[in-house]
């Protein structure tokens, strides 16, 4: 509750206990004194609103024609890209696996950058521009190298998409409202895999040889083309961060800001100049949880990569060309339905642990299935559990990120891309476990991806045993007299907890 300073300071100053829900923590804007709860929820509701109205539904659309752009080169594959530029050898898996290489190298860079201008309305869509006009020029190329050029600069300049969402995202949610967006941005991807193979279907189908140009460079064009079109729009449509979007009020910016400090107990984002990106890089990097989160999704990831080659691996089943492509859709529906419901239900509990372990189990048995039987009905069911078991807990777990590792942030945009950047390495060597001649059981890939989902549920289970023992910590040193003025909340983020935020009722999501 307010305090009783005076009314007309910018901020008054009250306690919070752990029990209590989050809005009663850290400084509140002198408009809000004397407003009610029932008030103060009419206005968060609001904004929340208004936000999700602008950056959730934009961010989605960007999303899946960014996964279109980087996946369609299976798409591609099935409509004879490798026989038009007489690729050898493995030379298709290098195609695929340079795009990876650049995708690593810009991501925490990139990231860092991010947090220190704080304009993402600006610098996303700039990107997006960017790959959008790669991956239109991919339609030109006439050789393995001209591919193989343009697939490493697509890597690069898309590297800055995922983690700059993800950071975005953290800068205007709170931690219960964060699991469900984060979900919903990543359904993105799933839906462009839905939409990736009826795309392809209908340009195969239709456009093959039209103008004289063949079905996969028409690809190309297309989604590239669209991409640079929604990019413009994009610019206008993405908010920067809370303190410097021009279209909110100077209350709504106010009341935006004090919705994260009061959730955690400790200021998010003020300015640039506020913002250290190496001293940002260096707390990620000596965290030992953002180490423990980087093993828990390393292993969603790396079974994941399955998704790049969907529509290899469903060719095995023996289907044609249009017929396969179309069989890709309702698997990556269902997956979309399955992390929706997991990661809603997560924000509507609390609970993290049993959300990020047990999806790992469901694709556990789907990738058992093929191994073990090789007729159509068992594989094709096994698909549409793979998309939902590998993908729900790996979508909890990127929000959970921001659970974890939370204040400053530039030490968040720092692990968030981090880890991202880490996770993705397994992408440069996975395209080697999916040949044609492993077709159609994948014995290795599919025996990879079972044990990188155990070691998921490993690092999941360690990291609930740590944040409990931690909580217990902070429990048991609740009520001590802290000098929070100086250097205990220096001392707070080199030991991995956020700051001030600590003796505010900070307590880790379980």
């Amino acid at each position: 509750m307010p305090g009783s300073k005076a009314a007309d300071s910018d901020h008054v100053e009250f306690t919070v206990n752990k029990d209590v829900t989050s809005h009663t923590a850290g400084r509140i804007p002198s408009f809000m004194v004397g407003m009610t709860e029932e008030e103060k929820e009419k206005m968060e509701k609001k904004l929340v609103r208004k936000i999700d109205a602008r950056l959730l539904i934009m961010i989605v659309v960007m999303y899946i024609l960014n996964y279109l752009d980087r996946n369609n080169i299976a798409s591609a594959k099935l409509a004879g890209l490798d026989k038009d530029l007489n690729l050898k050898g493995n030379q298709y898996q290098i195609v695929v696996s340079i795009l990876f290489v650049g995708y690593l190298l810009m991501q925490v860079p990139s990231n860092m950058i991010l947090n220190k201008f704080g304009k993402p309305s600006i610098y996303l869509p700039g990107c997006m521009f960017a790959w959008g006009t790669i991956s239109a020029a991919t339609a030109t190329t006439r050789s393995f190298g001209g591919l193989l050029a343009c697939r490493f600069i697509l890597g690069f300049v898309e590297a800055a998409y995922f983690p700059g969402c993800l950071y975005l995202l953290s800068a205007w949610y709170t931690r219960k409202e964060l699991g469900k967006r984060t979900a919903l941005l990543y359904s993105g991807s799933l839906l462009s895999g839905a939409f990736s193979g009826l795309i392809a279907a209908g340009i195969t189908n239709g456009l093959a040889g039209a103008q004289g140009i063949a079905a996969w460079r028409w690809l190309f064009i297309i989604e590239g083309v669209i991409t640079v079109f929604v990019a413009l729009l994009a610019a206008f449509i993405i908010p920067d961060l809370p303190r410097t979007t021009s279209w909110l009020t100077d209350q709504e910016k106010e009341f935006a800001a004090w919705r994260l400090e009061a959730d955690i107990g400790e200021e998010d984002w003020v300015d640039s100049q506020h913002q250290s990106m190496f001293h940002g890089a260096k707390l990620a990097f000596t965290d030992y949880k953002t180490w423990l989160l980087l093993g828990a999704i390393y292993g969603c990831t790396s079974a994941g990569a399955v998704t790049t080659f969907f529509p290899i691996v469903m060719a095995g089943l023996g289907k044609g060309t249009v017929d396969t492509l179309l069989l890709t859709t309702p698997p990556y529906l269902i997956g979309t339905i399955v992390v929706l419901i997991n990661a809603w239900h997560a924000d509507k509990t609390g609970e993290r642990f049993l959300h990020i372990a047990l999806p790992p189990v469901v694709a556990i048995v789907a990738f058992i299935i093929p191994l073990a039987n090789t007729s159509f009905a068992a594989q094709y069911v096994a698909m549409c559990l793979m998309i939902g078991g590998i993908y729900a807990g790996y979508v909890v777990l990127l929000g959970y990120v921001s659970n974890v590792l939370p204040r400053p942030a530039s030490k968040r945009a720092a692990a968030l891309a981090l880890i991202n950047c880490l996770s993705n390495v397994c992408q440069i060597y996975t395209p080697y476990l999916y040949p044609d001649s492993a077709s159609p059981r994948f014995v290795a890939a599919f025996s990879h991806n079972l044990a990188l989902l155990a070691m998921t549920i490993c690092f999941a289970t360690i990291i609930r045993i740590v944040l409990g023992r931690l909580n217990k910590q902070l429990d048991n040193e609740e009520g001590l007299d802290i000098d929070i003025s100086g250097v205990q909340p220096n001392e707070n983020e080199e030991h991995g907890l956020p700051g001030r935020a600590v003796t505010r009722g900070f307590r880790f999501l379980l």
